[in-house]
């Protein structure tokens, strides 16, 4: 009977449609024969191997396998870095997570899966009953601990190639464009405990990535009753940790767990330690045995929403909690931690990679955008963002300002370059009925910038849906979306766009999300003041305060030196702007400005150089890049050179000295995979040119013997690389001037 079906349905069907059909249907035969544990390897390592490679200079064997052990009980995920081991029979617990790269197990105890309260009751997911200690775990214990009945039970998992979480296809340049990373989800089911929830499951999902100590988790819920059910809140992530230190009575004052945790439920900051608002670092009470006397040790991670989402779930539909990204440190030195932090945002947020040269534009007059769209497609720079004050409002979706930006748009394309612009939706005073409303007062005001509109307002909602017209109908190619922020939680209850104060932070989340992976399946590139790059967002700033600008010209040029080698201990180059007044910003007048162009040459071009230099854009606002021939053979110079150079001046910084004003300070790019493996930028802030001997550390750039140095690019000198990997040049920086070193 089988094969007479499959023979009449081969005959109903086209043949490309056949084929699809068969490679669909051979592909989850393959998905779900991974369901059972006997279907898995068995994993045979039994004592700590130490790793071979330096998983940050080469890719070595660290691709994502998933194991059983050899008594049938147990579950393993690693890539060699990194290993998470699951008992899953006769209960389900996580027993082991381990840093490979150091040996280190990091916990301690065994917490549930992770908490939900749904409908005002809490329920576990997965744990144990029996524990007796929780400042080390022995395998022998396991075997007396039993089931937790009351939890939700595990039933089975699938395992899969990690998936897209949202659609992107790279367009223009970037160092990245792997889209989606490689690795491996595996999700574990579970089914409800008792009745009242008898038709809700639970997933809980792991991703792995290869060839980084990462992974991600998150968990589902699925109402397949016939009942809206309410998800209060939730904890995803439950960790009984080994703690970083110890002391007896100096409460709050330990470091925790040396791991980095965020989530993409960030926002509120342009750094991921401001953006945080998930990871809590607990004391333990359980943790009897501790030193700390008033048991306070920070070692209980808890990675959860600060408020609700007191989410309705309807019939038939999937609630999806945000996503937790755990990342192992194998040092405790400063620079390899950022170096890691930095990979992650390359695997996971590939699009932050693309790094456009833009002009922020001051005017919308149609003749003056063309002639700044010329200059910008001479000397090589690649967008045009019309900005704060130019005149741009793109929530007037009429068809004659439609028209207008669209033919801008059109002429920009056919001139090789992309254009877009600046809206603001924060820090205006919308209205009451639209604003967000204090919970503390009852009424708008006191938000993180005074007042704001609330996002799930009708004119909040309105707001993004005349964005969507506007960039679907102009073709813009660029955003820079300033706000909302989520943190300002409301309080109002007539807002269509969430019912309290206790859903309305994440539906706001939801909808700024939405909008930014929206606008990444389209690939219009964001800006946004805000940490939103693992959902869409391309760049944030740097980090400066904006009254900086107003500075004298020589002010600017050292303190922005020093942002730029602060901001990227953490962030990659090209995930943050800096900024440079053409013309006037906040104040200052003529001694902060840099136009007339070529009356201040020098300065001009010292913020070009450092900029580029450094991998990192700037918001050069005014109306043009330059006035006259001599300005226009500047900047296209420096352009030309930073396209020389863009693949290693875009690739890892190693920060050598910050900027003093005292003596000379600079940064190394590194990159093992390019053929020019590192770029040193040098500068002298003095008044006279020095000569200084200065060390370069190259191990990260892969070379383990010789190094080829080049003084701007000139004739090429042999160096023997000391035991620490680093070379001793001595060189000449011009008196308040800059050089640079090419190494091979």
């Amino acid at each position: 009977m089988k094969n007479i079906r499959f023979k009449n349905l081969k005959k109903h069907l086209n043949p490309e449609f056949f084929l699809l059909f068969i490679v669909f249907c051979l592909f989850n035969i393959a998905s779900f024969a991974q369901n059972t544990l006997s279907s898995l390897q068995v994993f045979t390592q039994q004592v700590s191997q130490p790793v071979k490679y330096d998983w940050l200079l080469e890719h070595g064997d660290f691709a994502t396998k998933i194991y059983h052990s050899k008594n049938d009980k147990d579950l393993i995920i690693t890539n060699g870095l990194v290993s998470r081991t699951f008992r899953v029979s006769p209960y389900f617990a996580c027993y082991s997570y381990k840093n490979d790269l150091t040996g280190k197990e990091m916990l301690r105890a065994i917490r549930p899966e992770a908490v939900i309260t749904i409908n005002d009751t809490q329920y576990h997911i997965g744990g144990v009953k029996g524990q007796f200690e929780y400042a080390y775990l022995k395998y022998d214990w396991m075997k007396n601990f039993t089931n937790d009945t009351s939890a939700f039970q595990f039933t089975h998992f699938q395992i899969q190639n990690i998936r897209p979480r949202f659609p992107w296809k790279p367009s223009r340049w970037s160092m990245n464009k792997e889209w989606p990373p490689k690795g491996k989800e595996i999700t574990f089911y579970f089914s409800s405990p008792n009745k009242e929830l008898e038709d809700v499951t639970i997933q809980v999902h792991y991703e792995m990535y290869d060839y980084i100590p990462l992974i991600s988790k998150w968990i589902t819920v699925q109402n397949g009753s016939k009942r809206n059910i309410r998800v209060d809140s939730f904890k995803s992530e439950i960790l009984s940790m080994v703690e970083n230190g110890n002391t007896t009575g100096l409460d709050g004052h330990l470091q925790p767990p040396h791991i980095f945790i965020e989530s993409d439920y960030s926002f509120g900051g342009m750094d991921a330690n401001a953006a945080d608002h998930t990871t809590y670092w607990l004391p333990d009470s359980s943790y009897t045995t501790q030193v700390n006397y008033n048991y306070q040790t920070p070692c209980l991670l808890e990675s959860k929403p600060p408020i609700g989402p007191w989410y309705k779930l309807i019939p038939g539909k999937k609630f999806e909690t945000f996503h937790t990204y755990e990342l192992m440190f194998d040092s405790y030195d400063k620079e390899r931690c950022g170096l890691e932090e930095r990979k992650m945002y390359r695997i996971l947020a590939p699009w932050t990679s693309e790094n456009p040269m833009f002009l922020h534009l001051t005017t919308t007059d149609p003749e003056k955008v063309k002639a700044a769209i010329d200059q910008c497609a001479n000397v090589g720079f690649e967008m045009v963002i019309l900005s704060f004050g130019s005149g741009l409002n793109m929530e007037d979706t009429s068809a004659a300002n439609i028209a207008k930006y669209k033919a801008l748009v059109d002429y920009a394309k056919s001139k090789g370059v992309e254009l877009g612009g600046y809206s603001l939706f924060s820090s205006r005073n919308v209205g009451p009925a639209n604003d967000v409303i204090n919970p503390k007062t009852g009424k708008p005001g006191g938000q993180i910038f005074g007042y704001a509109a609330c996002l799930g307002s009708e004119w909040g909602l309105g707001y993004i849906k005349e964005l969507k017209t506007f960039i679907t109908k102009t073709g813009f190619h660029v955003l820079e979306n300033d706000g909302p922020y989520p943190g300002d939680i409301c309080a109002s209850t007539t807002h269509s766009g969430h019912e309290g104060l206790l859903d309305s932070q994440w539906k706001q989340w939801w909808d700024e999300v939405s909008f930014y992976r929206w606008l990444r399946e389209r690939d219009v590139y964001l800006n946004a003041p805000d940490w939103y790059f693992l959902n869409g967002s391309s760049k944030t700033g740097m980090g400066y305060r904006e009254t900086d600008w107003s500075l004298p010209r020589a002010q600017q040029i050292i303190i922005e030196r020093q942002n730029i080698y602060d901001g990227t201990w953490k962030k990659t180059p090209s995930m943050g702007w800096m900024f440079v007044p053409l013309t006037q910003y906040h104040g200052g007048g003529e001694a902060a400005t840099i136009e007339p162009l070529h009356e201040h040459l020098t300065d001009y071009k010292t913020h070009l150089v450092q900029n580029f230099g450094s991998g990192v854009q700037a918001c050069y606002r005014g109306p043009r890049l330059y006035d006259t021939p001599e300005t226009e053979a500047m900047v296209k110079e420096v352009v030309q050179w930073y396209k020389k150079y863009r693949k290693i001046l875009n690739s890892d910084i190693i920060h050598l000295r910050r900027a003093d004003g005292r003596d000379w300070d600079g940064i190394l790019h590194v990159n093992p995979e390019l053929k020019v493996k590192g770029l040193a930028m040098l500068y002298n802030p003095l008044e006279k040119s020095i000569k200084r001997t200065i060390k370069l550390p190259l191990y990260f750039t892969g070379l383990s013997t010789i190094a080829e140095v080049s003084i701007k690019g000139g004739k090429i000198k042999k160096y023997k690389l000391n035991r620490d990997y680093s070379v001793d040049i001595t060189l000449e920086i011009p008196a308040q001037g800059n050089t640079w070193l090419v190494i091979e």
